[in-house]
């Protein structure tokens, strides 16, 4: 059952803090909130996971889906460490990991698909559409793009989550997209794009993107 696999994977973290920040993620995501997210990842082939942290969600859509291969990058050495061995222990070996900047993502080749979860707010609005641009450069016509999150509206959801953000990481820099501006980046970038509406029982405003690569002109 998926319920034991999310229990699998947050024991497998050899850190108890990384485990009670694990079973905290998992308990506000929940588990049907994680499907409905991966109904949209294909059943095989390569996906990425920009910016995989601790490695929880390549490592339950990599438990989940076996015919996939999930490839998490994170800028944080010390997360993907942790997700390494955390794989190891699990004995799941279609997923592994990268240390790198989603800034710095170049891709090398063609992958199913992507998604990258509450990362964009983290990411110098200057450095969104170039990166947008790249990843829809990895992806064939017709792939798919996830992008998960936070919206401007509404304004007391922002404000929570914006303490959330600071409560982790105090001296980073966050900047929170509207749907609409975030659409139009993405769209700008190369992809057709719908807007998922998700069922709203998290204590901030998140959006989830199904973004399709458009096929070139």
């Amino acid at each position: 059952m998926r319920g034991d696999t999310i229990r699998r994977i947050v024991r497998a973290y050899d850190d108890p803090v990384v485990r009670a920040y694990c079973w905290a993620r998992f308990g506000i995501l929940r588990q049907r909130f994680l499907d409905e997210i991966g109904q949209y990842l294909p059943a095989s082939g390569e996906v990425l996971d920009i910016g995989c942290g601790f490695g929880l969600f390549s490592l339950y859509y990599g438990a989940t889906g076996p015919a996939r291969f999930v490839r998490g990058i994170d800028v944080n050495g010390r997360r993907v460490a942790m997700a390494r061995r955390a794989a190891a222990r699990l004995g799941i070996e279609n997923v592994a990991y990268a240390e790198g900047d989603a800034r710095d993502f170049k891709g090398d080749g063609e992958v199913a698909a992507a998604y990258m979860l509450d990362i964009v707010h983290h990411v110098p609005p200057e450095s969104v559409g170039p990166l947008l641009r790249r990843l829809a450069g990895c992806l064939p016509p017709g792939g798919t793009l996830l992008v998960k999150d936070v919206d401007t509206r509404p304004a007391p959801k922002r404000w929570f989550t914006w303490a959330l953000d600071k409560l982790m990481q105090p001296s980073a820099r966050v900047r929170y997209w509207s749907a609409e501006d975030l659409t139009a980046a993405l769209e700008a970038a190369g992809f057709a794009v719908r807007r998922h509406a998700m069922l709203d029982f998290l204590p901030y405003p998140h959006v989830l993107y199904v973004c399709t690569r458009k096929a070139a002109a």
